[in-house]
């Protein structure tokens, strides 16, 4: 699976570290899968059975077709494959439908995707400078990237246990990243032009991209301090940009445009009703906004300051997937954090235009974005911030005396959450504290990485070139 170009890559290592993940993918087809699965088999079922101009209108099962046209093509691809394994997965009324045929096609497609997610970290490899590397296998920066990114045991849970197509999905990302750092411009926007169509929430990276091909391809010249030289700028490749990024969403959304279906669809990818959080709260700003509403609330029912008639029924902690009142602060409305976040965004996007520091500051600037977004976007799904980690590469420092102590911090916490806790009279008249304790615990070192990060952004000096990054 990943043969092709490995001598470029470091040697036969590469294709070892590939060979065992594979192995390791399959060996984990008869464990446990979430709710994920059942959506996955209900698209394959939809875009099978239907015409399209149904697809996005079908709701025969509450798992609805919520993604970019590109990603049902994608299924329906699949569910051709599919009907050769089990045709009773693709009937719509075949709810919860799971044979052992099923479950085998499902997992195995997961896994012949993830190729697309192995060539791009080969690909990702050849961006690297290793002449600087040490004399051991170990220390080589192509064999630290290769196994954290192939062996990234986030992705290994949310696609071959949880179930999902992530893998597939970052691979395009990774290759996008990997063109722009081979200075393959056009066919990086193009990559992530298609990427946006498979899964819209690669839209929050997407000031990244548009702002460093503005900076760096439109703009063929730099003064010797960095600056733009503003009569180098090239109207020609300007669209040239504009026109991969029509023709892209034409192909994606032409046919329901015509269909006069475009608000339809556009409704199913952003669900505003499904509340601030998700029901296993991911760990970012809002988690800690939540928690301080709980702890309030808790004060004021103890000290008789509130009612509790009129505590809002819709609790953030009921691990349900809805909208709610806070009971203390203001509650967030989509706006309020749509406003967060492009304000946690823009200081990066400003050192990308003002501070060029060619692909690195672009990769900087596309986890910054990443992160804000995690940090402060509305229905955040705690699985969100692989698009942080998966595109950040080896610091150069080791983690300092307060880091180290705050990721040991980890293991008693969750000793407490999993083997003490239920133990405890706590547990029935505040059965909300694991959630809250594990999520707060986590969204504060998110939070200080995001802020080490910007701080080392925003400090670090401009590159300064006479010619194009």
């Amino acid at each position: 699976m990943a043969a092709p170009g490995v001598a470029a890559c470091g040697g036969s290592w590469f294709s070892a570290l590939a060979l065992g993940v594979t192995l390791l993918k399959c060996l984990l087809i008869p464990t446990y899968h979430s709710t994920d699965f059942e959506v996955h088999r209900n698209w394959l079922a939809i875009t099978h059975s239907l015409p399209i101009s149904q697809w996005y209108y079908e709701a025969t099962s509450e798992w609805t077709l919520d993604y970019p046209p590109f990603f049902a093509w994608f299924e329906y691809a699949l569910s051709h494959v599919a009907k050769y394994f089990d045709q009773e997965m693709l009937n719509i009324h075949n709810l919860n439908y799971s044979s052992s045929r099923t479950l085998l096609f499902q997992r195995f497609s997961v896994i012949f995707t993830d190729a697309l997610f192995v060539y791009a970290v080969h690909e990702c490899c050849k961006c690297i400078d290793g002449k600087k590397a040490g004399k051991e296998l170990t220390e080589k920066p192509k064999f630290i990237l290769s196994v954290l990114l192939l062996w990234n045991f986030g992705l290994l849970i949310v696609d071959h246990i949880h179930f999902q197509y992530n893998g597939f999905l970052f691979g395009l990302m990774l290759l996008s990243i990997a063109r722009l750092f081979q200075k393959r411009h056009m066919e990086g926007a193009l990559l992530f032009a298609v990427l946006l169509h498979f899964k819209h929430i690669y839209l929050y990276v997407a000031p990244a991209y548009g702002i460093y091909l503005l900076r760096s391809y439109c703009f063929t010249a730099n003064k010797p301090d960095g600056s733009i030289r503003w009569n180098s700028f090239s109207f020609i490749r300007l669209i040239s940009l504009g026109l991969i990024v029509f023709l892209v969403s034409a192909l994606s959304l032409g046919p329901f445009l015509a269909l006069n279906q475009l608000p339809q669809v556009l409704s199913r990818l952003f669900p505003f009703k499904r509340g601030l959080c998700h029901a296993y709260w991911a760990p970012n700003f809002w988690a800690l906004y939540n928690a301080l509403d709980k702890v309030l609330s808790v004060i004021g029912l103890e000290l008789k300051l509130l009612d509790p008639n009129k505590i809002p029924k819709a609790s953030m902690t009921s691990g349900l997937v809805q909208q709610f009142q806070h009971t203390v602060l203001p509650s967030v409305t989509p706006l309020a954090t749509l406003i967060c976040t492009l304000m946690a965004i823009l200081p990066s996007v400003f050192c990308l235009w003002f501070k060029p520091q060619g692909p690195r500051g672009f990769l900087r600037c596309l986890i910054l974005c990443a992160l804000s977004s995690f940090l402060f976007g509305w229905h955040v799904h705690e699985k969100a911030i692989l698009l942080a980690v998966l595109p950040m590469r080896k610091d150069k420092t080791l983690f300092n005396w307060m880091e180290t102590f705050y990721l040991l911090g980890l293991a008693p916490l969750e000793i407490f959450c999993e083997f003490v806790f239920p133990f405890t009279s706590w547990k029935l008249k505040y059965p909300f504290i694991p959630l809250l304790l594990t999520s707060v615990y986590c969204a504060v070192g998110i939070t200080y990485a995001w802020f080490r990060l910007y701080v080392s952004v925003l400090t670090d000096p401009p590159v300064g070139k006479t010619k194009k990054q």
